[in-house]
């Protein structure tokens, strides 16, 4: 193995968050050269040997059992979901299968029916590489309109929402609070780095971030993890103006590694009615009880919404 590996660069971040005050430790010793808690001081929390844990970081051993890294884990305070993460980095430093590059994923019947149920509601779903499998009329309008709506039936054309929200200025225009949706967006990456740590796209995807964007190298530095669960967000839609959505990230359980977003506003809104505006812009209906599932946007509607999109002034970045 070269390098600490994934185990071993999670292990160096979290230890180095910590403050020796932050475990019940007082900093007695010589004058810290780096921030963090030293290597010696985990081990001595957790109860292991200072060698022992040096070859963890250092990528040399792969045996932890189950109740090292949980002495670890609470030595270094880990929460519930950086828990999981790093049995599961662990598990996959004791077996490195060959990587294979994997098979375009694919959107389940099922999936697709009910995506085209959900109508007036903006709505998406994404693979576990953050690719865009499909979204309905409403979905591509709010987000991501300047994009053709066919291209996620293509896997060599899909497009990709941590790209869209690092490399595409629409993207980065379009959150209000940019750097909050993008640290949910990064920690999430993370969590799918430890599900398929020998997936050779997403390490493509993750190489072409840290290479082209500065933000998303600090943020992946520094390895914090959590899921995608439910978040408001102020949009600046240049076609509808400033709006406030909730976005839902709901497991699919036919397939666990893809996600359906949902983006909701309150009922009787400011915010409701200029997703009713969209609806109308962009050639597909607002929500009707009882209505059956709206159509995809004809040609002329999706080229006037991608042409007003395009027209609007962007905020910079």
């Amino acid at each position: 193995m070269n390098g600490p590996g994934p185990l071993g660069t999670f292990l160096q971040a979290r230890r180095t968050r910590l403050r020796p005050e932050d475990v019940g430790l007082r900093d007695l010793g010589p004058r810290r050269r780096v921030a963090g808690l030293r290597r010696e001081e985990v081990a001595g929390l957790a109860g292991v040997s200072v060698s022992y844990y040096a070859r963890l970081e250092q990528g040399l051993s792969r045996g932890a059992s189950a109740e090292v890294l949980d002495a670890i884990a609470r030595a270094l305070h880990l929460d519930d979901h950086e828990r999981e993460h790093l049995e599961r980095l662990a598990a996959a430093a004791r077996h490195v299968p060959r990587a294979r590059r994997p098979r375009p994923e694919k959107l389940a019947d099922g999936t697709r029916d009910l995506l085209r149920a959900l109508d007036g509601v903006p709505a998406l779903v994404l693979g576990r590489r953050t690719d865009v499998l499909a979204w309905n009329p409403l979905g591509h309008a709010l987000l991501a309109g300047h994009l053709d709506f066919l291209a996620p039936d293509d896997p060599a054309r899909r497009p990709n929402m941590s790209r869209m929200l690092f490399l595409d200025p629409h993207g980065q225009e379009l959150y209000a609070d940019w750097k909050r949706k993008v640290r949910t967006v990064v920690g999430n990456l993370r969590l799918a780095v430890g599900r398929h740590p020998q997936d050779p796209l997403l390490a493509q995807l993750i190489g072409e971030l840290t290479m082209s964007s500065p933000q998303f190298l600090a943020l992946w530095r520094d390895h914090r993890v959590a899921p995608c669960g439910v978040a408001s967000y102020e949009l600046r839609h240049p076609v509808v103006g400033t709006l406030t959505v909730t976005q839902q990230t709901l497991s699919i359980a036919p397939s666990p590694d893809q996600t359906l977003i949902v983006c909701t506003t309150p009922a009787g809104s400011a915010s409701e009615r200029a997703l009713a505006l969209l609806a109308q812009a962009s050639g597909t209906r607002p929500p009707r009880p009882g209505g059956p599932g709206a159509p995809r946007p004809d040609a002329a509607a999706r080229e006037t919404t991608a042409r007003t999109a395009g027209s609007a002034p962007g905020r910079g970045r």
